[in-house]
Formats: structure tokens, C-alpha cells, sequence
């Protein structure tokens, strides 16, 4: 009896342990530079314009589909700004662009921050994040 409680304990700490591992990201890859892509935007989907420079991101994802990414944005107004999740988009593998989901997040003047945001779940990887800086 004492060795199937163990058995068993030991079966469930496995499988808590795989569970946990699931959940971790991992970095798929740095963008610095343009990539450049031409899947069709039937949709005409695009960022909402804005004084946000994206100056680099990191895409990462987990086994469980969850995909994120740390941006790394400049607001080029010499004035506070809201960043919100329209003035992202990202495209997917399959050509799906999405933005990520909601926040806000208030930029000083000339004011560069990095944060990391969620674009929900999805079999398919975030190939590029794109933001509309019209100055």
C-alpha cells in the first residue's frame, strides 16, 4: 500500500513538472532590422498611426501556443503619449495579423521603454510586429 502512494506521488510529480514546463517561454528570436514579407492583407489590416518608433522586439512562445513578445518602443513626440494595443500589429505564419491584447502603457516626451506583451494563442509563430510611426 505504502508503495503505490509513493508510485502515485511520484506519477503526479512528473507529470506537475511536465505541466510546469508547458507554461515557460521560450525566445523563438530578436528582431532589430526590417524583415520583409508580402503575405496578402485582404483585410487591410494595419497599426493604428501613432509617434511610436518600434526600435526592437524579442518573440517568444511556449509549448501550450501561448505567443509573446518584449517591445522596445521610443515615443518620437516631444509630448506624453498612450501606447494601446492598436498601434501593434503582428503577423503570423499562416498571414493572420493580430494586435496583441489590450493594455496602455503612458510614454513621457522623447521617452524609450520596454515592455512585454501578450498576442493570445496560436499554432502558427509571430514572424514580424510592425507599428505605424507617421511624423
Amino acid at each position: 500500500m505504502v508503495h503505490k502512494i509513493i508510485i502515485l506521488a511520484l506519477v503526479f510529480m512528473a507529470f506537475t513538472s511536465v505541466a510546469d514546463e508547458a507554461d515557460v517561454l521560450t525566445v523563438d528570436r530578436v528582431i532589430s532590422t526590417n524583415l520583409e514579407l508580402a503575405f496578402p492583407n485582404d483585410k487591410n489590416l494595419r497599426a493604428k498611426p501613432s509617434d511610436f518608433e518600434l526600435v526592437n522586439y524579442v518573440i517568444m512562445s511556449n509549448e501550450l501556443g501561448e505567443r509573446w513578445a518584449v517591445l522596445t518602443l521610443t515615443n518620437t513626440s516631444a509630448g506624453n503619449r498612450t501606447l494601446e494595443q492598436d498601434h501593434l500589429l503582428a503577423l503570423f505564419a499562416d498571414g493572420e495579423r493580430k494586435n496583441p491584447l489590450q493594455f496602455k502603457l503612458n510614454f513621457e516626451g522623447r521617452e524609450t521603454q520596454s515592455m512585454t506583451v501578450s498576442f493570445g494563442e496560436s499554432k502558427f509563430p509571430i514572424l514580424s510586429i510592425s507599428s505605424r510611426n507617421e511624423m
